[in-house]
């Protein structure tokens, strides 16, 4: 049966194509969606995810990592006096403006963290090192900045925040969901240059439990105890951070929305195709039924047609998806593809193909194998 169904398929040539081009763009499409809101989702808690710590304390009610208030630096010593932290380190997360050499202002996310633990601080460098950050007005840019700030060089100084400062690294891999610049600077340069956050006050706590302790059971003990913070384990507050982009932004749901149009419209191009094809078949359909063929036979060229339409489209658009993790890296943008993704959209392809043949399913049982002798 299978064979007959690739016949049919290969009879009408033009038809076929239209067809897979219509799969192929409707899974190209849910790929690219689930890939990039993925991906965004990984930029919204990237630094979260890549700094050695087990719990994080912050401001009462705060909703994400990129807009957090500062609260009182004496937290600092109620933290680490909890008997199962094994450390802790103080960091600082807020916005300012660097100046153009060109002129104008571009809006910077500024973070200062502890240089001699590195703890909130980059993980991937291309030049220079955190270290370089001690004792002066330094400061470390990503390369996806350059997108905004233009080619930036190490020994370059730009004024941030009306203040002279040196860049003395150039770190890789900390792309902002917010699009904006990430600027590393030490803990206590970020103190000074942004005046919001004052010198007895932080953003942040990030904090490692002694071995064998469970993270959970110290940061439930610490949120009772800390009045005026939330503590949150890492995990949780990674999670945290993405909720919020995703649901109060709206992000997720105009991801969604169009994914659920891509698996419709996909499902509508295949439907039609197999309908068509079904019904200028209907005559062979009834020969084959007239030979002693059963419904369940017939159901089996109908299904194995959507299957191949289903499979060839996936194929098509899972390389193109992986050849486009590139372009979408040379714009800053992150597109993430993983197995478990591949076997999800593998998943809804199928089910999109096999509902649409459903249409042409009903229309074969009601055939008569007498419709071979009507005009």
């Amino acid at each position: 049966m299978f064979y007959v169904a690739l016949r049919i398929i290969l009879y009408d040539k033009v038809r076929s194509l239209i067809t897979l081009l219509g799969v192929v763009f409707a899974v190209s499409l849910i790929f690219n969606q689930v890939g990039i809101f993925l991906g965004l989702m990984e930029t919204s808690s990237v630094i979260i995810d890549h700094t050695p710590g087990d719990i994080w304390v912050t401001a009462k009610n705060n909703k994400n990592f990129d807009y957090s208030l500062p609260f009182p630096e004496y937290f600092y010593n109620h933290t680490i006096s909890d008997p199962d932290i094994q450390s802790a380190d103080k960091l600082i997360v807020a916005w300012g403006v660097i100046r153009q050499l060109e002129g104008g202002n571009e809006q910077l996310e500024i973070i200062g963290f502890n240089t001699d633990t590195g703890v909130g601080g980059p993980w991937e460098m291309m030049e220079g090192s955190p270290r370089d950050l001690k004792n002066g007005n330094f400061a470390i840019v990503d390369e996806s900045a350059m997108k905004r700030l233009g080619r930036i060089q190490v020994g370059d100084y730009r004024d941030v925040l009306s203040r002279r400062v040196k860049i003395v690294g150039i770190s890789r891999g900390v792309k902002s969901f917010t699009t904006a610049p990430i600027m590393f600077t030490s803990y206590e340069l970020a103190q000074h240059l942004v005046s919001y956050v004052g010198s007895q006050s932080t953003v942040f706590i990030v904090a490692k439990v002694k071995p064998g302790v469970r993270p959970e059971t110290v940061a439930e003990r610490l949120g009772k105890r800390l009045k005026g913070v939330d503590v949150y384990t890492a995990s949780d507050f990674s999670m945290k951070t993405r909720m919020y982009w995703a649901i109060e932004t709206g992000v997720g749901f105009s991801f969604m929305l169009t994914i659920v149009i891509s698996f419709l419209v996909g499902m509508l191009i295949v439907g039609q195709t197999i309908y068509n094809s079904t019904m200028e078949h209907i005559k062979e359909f009834g020969t084959l039924k007239a030979l002693g063929a059963s419904n369940m036979d017939i159901y089996k060229i109908i299904f194995s047609q959507a299957m191949i339409n289903a499979m060839t489209g996936y194929i098509v658009s899972l390389i193109i998806t992986i050849a486009s993790v590139k372009i979408y890296e040379l714009g800053a943008m992150v597109m993430v593809v993983e197995w478990w993704i591949n076997l999800m959209v593998l998943g809804l392809t199928l089910v999109m193909c096999m509902a649409a043949a459903f249409v042409s399913v009903r229309r074969i049982k009601s055939i008569d194998p007498a419709i071979l002798f009507r005009g």
